[in-house]
């Protein structure tokens, strides 16, 4: 008699039956990509982080599963900034509905405020801030500070 299989076996984390996986987040920033998603714990989504998961493709990799959650192309981009290889999947009645890269903006506007006190979107004009994207990091618009690697700290 042949074993019935479990679909749930070898998973290190449930299934959703509805909502996102963030999959190929780039290793060890799994918690940055919660925190730039605004997720703190007394928001409503059931939330799943994995962590150092083997990867065939990268070696180790990262997710976040969000039940009952899909994300916006604002919070997609912000993805994109702390890890550009991750992928999204929306899931609908346990099924990945939709599968997609992360693309790293060229621009982005609103997202990050600009580390320097003196700058013009700092104050109380109506401007929202707006970073180049580079090598180096975020190049604010405004002021030409660069943000280096720990974009997170200053994500609005």
């Amino acid at each position: 008699m042949k074993k019935q299989e479990n679909p749930d076996e070898g998973l290190l984390v449930r299934r959703i039956q509805n909502g996102t996986v963030i999959d190929h987040i780039d290793p060890g920033e799994a918690l940055n990509v919660v925190k730039i998603l605004g997720i703190t714990g007394t928001t409503l989504e059931s939330l799943s982080i994995a962590t150092n998961v083997p990867s065939g493709q990268m070696g180790k990799k990262d997710i976040v599963k969000l039940s009952n959650r899909e994300l916006s192309k604002e919070e997609v981009d912000r993805i994109a900034l702390i890890s550009p290889r991750a992928t999204i999947n929306i899931i609908r009645n346990f099924k990945v509905c939709e599968k997609k890269g992360v693309e790293i903006p060229d621009m982005i506007e609103g997202l990050v405020r600009c580390p320097n006190p003196g700058c013009i979107s700092n104050t109380n004009e109506p401007i929202r801030s707006r970073f180049l994207v580079t090598p180096k990091g975020l190049h604010c618009t405004y002021c030409d500070w660069v943000i280096g690697r720990d974009i997170t700290s200053y994500i609005i």
